[in-house]
C-alpha cells in the first residue's frame, strides 16, 4: 500500500482522508503574478470558498480576482461565493468617493477556471445572484485548479507572446516599450516586411490594457498579432505596406500585482495622456506616436478595452463631433463601417460609437484616443474598441476572433487608400 501511495504522489494524510471519506482541507493561494483575493473563508465539508476581490483601491478598482484552490475532492462540486469588495474607493469618475465599488464589476455571469495551471481556460455555468453576492458552481476531476474573473493575461504571457512571434517571423521584432515605474519590462512587438521605405508606410499603433483588470483586451491584442503574422494574403499585404507597433499590456505593474488599475491614483493610464504623464508607459507611447505624427504617417491608433458589465455588444468610443475635420471625419466613417462588417459575425456590435466628451469624464481630453485625435495628423483615425466581457463569447477564443477581425478591418481600410493630409 505504501508503494501505491508513493506512485500516486499522495501524502499519507491525504490517503487516509480519502479512505475514511474525511474532507481534505481546502487551501487558497494568490501569491503569484496576477493573483488577487481577500476575506477568504473555506468549508471543506461542503467544498465552498467564500471571498472578495483583492486589490488596493488606491491602485484602481478592486474588481479583479484570481486564485488557486487546492485540496479538492475529485468529482465533487466546488462552490465559489463571491461578495463585492467592501473597501472604500478614493475616487470615482475623477471625483473623491469614499464608497465601495459596485459589485457588478467584479461579478461576471460566468467565471473562468483552469485545471492545467493556466494553459487553457474554461467558463463556468452562469452564476446565481444572491443579493450582494454571486455563487458559481463547477465540478471537475482535478484536485487543484485556478479560478478568475476572466481568462488572465499576465506580463509574463505578454513577454512570451512577443518573443514567440518575434522568433518565429522575420517580419516581427521582439522589443521593449519601456520599463515601468516598478522596473518591469513592458513588452512591445514591431512588425514590418519587405523593402518599402518607412516613410512610405502607413503607421499603425495598437495597445491594450490601460486598465489592468480588463484582461480580455490583451487576448484581443494577441488575436490581432497572430492574424497579422499569419499566412493570409491580407495579413501579408498589411505587413508589406505598414509599420505596426503592438503593446499587449500598458499597465504592467497593476496587472502583475493583481490590482484593478482603473481610477488608480493620481489617475489611471487612460486619463494620463498629458504633456507630463505620470506613467512611463504613456510617456513612451506618446514619444513613438509623436514621431509618427512628425513623419505625417500616424494613420491608425487602436486602444483595446473591456467595457461595463451590461455592455453585451462590442462598440467603439469616439470623441465629440467637433474634434474631427476632413479628411479624418471621412476616414473614421469608413473605418467604422468596415469594422462593423468584420467584427459583427464573431461578436455582436452596436450600430454607432459612444461618445467620450466632457459629460463622460472630467479628464476626457487626457483619454488616449482623444489625445491622439487632437495631436495626430489631420487624417488620423483614433479608435477605442470595447469588447464585452460578460457574455458566453467572452472567452479566449472569442476574444482572439475579435482581434483577427480587427486585423481584417485594418487591411480593408488601408487597402481602400484612405485620404491623407
Amino acid at each position: 500500500m505504501k508503494q501505491w501511495i508513493h506512485d500516486a504522489g499522495l501524502s499519507l494524510m491525504t490517503m487516509m482522508m480519502l479512505l475514511t471519506g474525511q474532507a481534505m482541507a481546502l487551501t487558497v493561494e494568490a501569491d503569484f503574478e496576477g493573483g488577487s483575493v481577500r476575506q477568504v473563508q473555506t468549508d471543506a465539508a461542503s467544498q465552498t470558498v467564500r471571498f472578495m476581490p483583492g486589490g488596493d483601491p488606491a491602485r484602481g478598482w478592486p474588481c479583479w480576482w484570481q486564485f488557486r484552490v487546492s485540496g479538492l475532492q475529485a468529482g465533487k462540486e466546488l462552490t465559489l461565493e463571491l461578495q463585492a469588495s467592501d473597501l472604500p474607493m478614493p475616487q470615482s469618475n475623477g471625483q473623491p468617493s469614499g464608497k465601495p465599488l459596485s459589485g457588478s464589476w467584479a461579478m461576471p455571469e460566468r467565471a473562468a477556471y483552469s485545471v492545467d495551471d493556466g494553459r487553457t481556460w474554461l467558463q463556468t455555468a452562469p452564476g446565481r445572484k444572491q443579493e450582494d453576492r454571486i455563487v458559481y458552481i463547477l465540478k471537475t476531476d482535478a484536485t487543484s485548479l485556478l479560478v478568475a474573473w476572466g481568462p488572465p493575461y499576465t506580463p509574463k504571457q505578454a513577454a512570451s507572446m512577443v518573443t514567440r512571434l518575434g522568433q518565429a517571423h522575420a517580419a516581427a521584432t521582439d522589443t521593449e516599450l519601456c520599463k515601468s515605474r516598478e522596473g518591469r519590462n513592458v513588452p512591445m512587438l514591431t512588425v514590418m516586411e519587405g523593402d518599402l521605405a518607412k516613410g512610405s508606410r502607413y503607421g499603425v499603433w495598437v495597445q491594450a490594457r490601460q486598465h489592468a483588470w480588463e484582461s480580455g483586451a490583451s487576448w484581443v491584442c494577441e488575436g490581432f498579432s497572430e492574424w497579422l503574422l499569419g499566412t493570409s494574403p491580407e495579413a501579408e499585404w498589411v505587413r508589406q505596406h505598414a509599420e505596426i507597433f503592438i503593446v499587449p499590456i500598458m499597465d504592467v505593474d497593476n496587472t502583475a500585482t493583481g490590482n484593478g488599475g482603473k481610477e488608480a491614483l493620481p489617475q489611471d493610464h487612460n486619463r494620463d495622456w498629458t504633456e507630463k504623464p505620470n506613467w512611463n508607459e504613456v510617456a513612451a507611447a506618446q514619444k513613438h506616436i509623436k514621431s509618427l505624427v512628425a513623419q505625417g504617417r500616424m494613420d491608425v491608433f487602436m486602444d483595446l478595452h473591456n467595457p461595463a458589465p451590461r455592455d453585451l455588444k462590442a462598440f467603439f468610443y469616439a470623441g465629440p463631433d467637433d474634434m474631427l475635420a476632413e479628411p479624418a471625419r471621412e476616414n473614421w466613417s469608413l473605418f467604422l463601417k468596415l469594422a462593423q462588417e468584420s467584427i459583427s459575425p464573431v461578436m455582436p456590435m452596436l450600430d454607432a460609437p459612444k461618445i467620450t466628451g466632457a459629460s463622460y469624464h472630467p479628464l476626457w481630453r487626457q483619454i488616449s484616443r482623444n489625445w491622439v485625435q487632437l495631436h495626430g495628423n489631420p487624417h488620423t483615425v483614433s479608435a477605442c474598441l470595447e469588447t464585452p466581457w460578460n457574455t458566453e463569447r467572452s472567452h479566449v477564443q472569442g476574444y482572439k476572433a475579435v482581434g483577427a477581425a480587427l486585423g481584417a478591418t485594418l487591411h480593408t481600410y488601408l487597402q481602400a487608400q484612405p485620404k491623407r493630409s
